[in-house]
């Protein structure tokens, strides 16, 4: 008689434990570069590389590692996911000056495989009728988690030395490693094809390239020579990968998967949402802080802002964070019953309605926690169906590798997002100071509503294939029989 299976509820209550951590990781550094470079002696250009190289290296390993967990064992990469993400944050709070630093936030990356392959666990795993809502769980963590990260730097950085971000972290890490390697079952779905190494030295040369030149551009210039190269390089790199990746038998991916309607529809979306989110994310902190440290003659010009503290701005955010705890579930259960396409549909509309009220009411502190309470539900919807999507348009055997690029392409989004919001910053200022106005603050938030909305409306045209969805279907009625 076969062993049983872990209980469906402790494997679920780890695996977000996990993604709660890396969450948190990626935006508590955020309220805290200006203390970073204080304290550590940097540059702008520099301590801004503690955020850039989590997100390149993230964007690099997270689909590699997801590839691995299909060839060689999801709960075994989960693991070491997690145990280098540790070495990654003790060597951050430990860290003696800002090189040593980023060189840890590099190694920290390798946490972005927490999310694919927790997804193709629960896809393993779970029933398909508690599948969705479990993906729609672990999805809404990942605002969750950003929400509460920003909440908790706040008064880290208010109160204690910038090092306890990292020891915070790491002990959360710590827990979830302990416990995924004890009650989480490994997934018996394994992928035999060997791994493509041309492929993914191709695709990381292709994200790396673009991430940087995205990254650096404001700073380095978009016509320099270094950053046109590097979409030169990044062009010429996906090309080659995308014609290996045809020719070659065993794949990194198929790109004939990726080219699927159902996947590069989510896909597209997924690059629109974090445009979207992450502009707002990014340009509500800064909002709310101002006139924060202005001299008074031009605070008085500014026209808007609270002049909140690092934890105060925190709290602007944690209702929309914990309502993403109920967001994300509910798209589960929504999919379940209609096809996840419409949950995603609505959370990009819920998005899109949410920047607008950010750009024509942003007069009151209830306002703006109302609008982002608005945007953190519409992201969760989203997130948690873009997931349950990718999931059901792809074999078992490739939920990692899939998964893990529907993340990139959300990170790319993000990146884009958050340079167009600054250059929008940077162009329109109070005459004679490098502030930013009220208007370009209303442009920006517009922008990000128009994404939303187009977004809403490819995720309308977003059909799973009938031949899975009618697997799906049979297992259910099996599953209840």
């Amino acid at each position: 008689m076969n062993e049983p299976r872990q209980h469906y509820g402790l494997t679920l209550g780890i695996l977000t434990l996990a993604a709660a951590a890396y969450a948190l990781q990626q935006t508590m550094v955020v309220p805290a570069l200006p203390a970073l470079q204080r304290e550590l002696d940097a540059s702008t250009t520099w301590v801004t590389w503690v955020l850039t190289g989590f997100l390149l290296s993230a964007a690099v390993l997270t689909p590699i590692l997801g590839k691995l967990g299909d060839r060689f064992g999801k709960e075994r990469l989960l693991v070491v996911s997690l145990a280098i993400f540790l070495v990654g944050c003790i060597g951050c709070a430990a860290a003696p000056d800002i090189w040593t630093l980023i060189a840890f936030r590099v190694v920290s990356g390798a946490a972005g495989a927490v999310f694919p392959l927790s997804f193709g666990i629960i896809r393993d795993e779970f029933p398909p009728d508690r599948m969705k809502v479990g993906i729609g769980l672990l999805s809404a963590v990942f605002g969750i988690g950003g929400g509460f990260g920003l909440v908790l730097s706040g008064l880290i950085i208010d109160n204690a030395s910038w090092r306890w971000l990292f020891v915070v972290g790491a002990i959360g890490v710590a827990i979830a490693l302990v416990l995924v390697h004890r009650f989480v079952p490994e997934s018996p779905v394994r992928s035999t094809s060997r791994i493509d190494i041309p492929g993914a030295v191709l695709m990381s040369v292709a994200l790396v390239s673009l991430l940087l030149g995205l990254s650096q551009g404001g700073s380095w210039g978009w016509t320099s020579p270094a950053v046109l190269g590097l979409f030169a390089l990044a062009a010429l790199s996906a090309v080659a990968w995308i014609v290996l990746e045809l020719h070659v038998d065993e794949p990194l991916i198929d790109i004939r998967v990726l080219a699927d309607r159902p996947v590069l529809l989510t896909n597209t979306t997924a690059l629109i949402s974090g445009f979207a989110m992450f502009g707002s994310f990014v340009l509500v902190p800064r909002f709310v802080e101002a006139p924060g440290g202005l001299p008074p003659e031009i605070a008085d010009r500014l026209g808007y802002g609270f002049a909140a503290t690092a934890t105060t701005t925190g709290l602007y955010l944690l209702p929309g964070s914990l309502l993403m705890l109920f967001a994300g579930p509910a798209a589960g259960l929504l999919g379940r019953r209609f096809g996840s396409k419409w949950p995603l549909a609505l959370g990009m509309a819920l998005v899109a309605l949410s920047a607008t009220g950010l750009a024509v009411l942003h007069d009151e502190p209830w306002q703006i926690v109302v609008s982002m309470s608005g945007l953190s539900v519409g992201v969760g919807f989203a997130f948690a169906a873009m997931a349950a999507l990718i999931t059901e348009a792809v074999e078992p055997t490739e939920t990692g590798i899939a998964t893990g690029i529907n993340t990139v392409m959300r990170t790319i989004g993000a990146v884009v997002g958050a340079q167009v919001g600054a250059a929008i910053l940077t162009a329109t200022t109070i005459e004679g100071t490098g502030v930013p106005t009220e208007g370009a603050y209303v442009t920006a938030f517009a922008l990000a509503a128009v994404a939303g909305g187009f977004a809403a409306v490819i995720a309308v045209f977003v059909t799973p294939p009938r031949r899975r969805r009618a697997r799906s279907r049979i297992a259910v009625e099996a599953g209840s029989a």
